[in-house]
């Protein structure tokens, strides 16, 4: 078993309304630092082959068809581990 997070984000050129709610919440909450928010989603996947490579193919096959829209959306894949038990 291996463990692979997909990381799915907005493109930076498309409003993040979600984003923005939450960076003009923060300052009222006592974190004024805050200069920009852009919210995602993360998958993580368990999979049952232990080719980092395929691993990899197959988790940018899923993003492209599934999980990302990638008409909006980029997508990061990160192979963490190829042996889940053993993690």
């Amino acid at each position: 078993m291996a463990r692979v997070l997909v990381d799915v984000m907005l493109k930076p050129e498309i409003l993040d309304p979600q984003g923005q709610a939450v960076q003009r919440a923060l300052p009222r909450m006592g974190f004024d630092s805050v200069t920009n928010v852009r919210q995602g989603k993360r998958f993580e996947l368990e999979l049952a082959d232990a080719d980092p490579a395929t691993l990899r193919a197959t988790a940018e096959q899923m993003a492209e068809k599934l999980l990302a829209n990638t008409v909006i959306e980029d997508f990061k894949v990160t192979v963490l581990s190829s042996d889940v038990e053993n993690a």
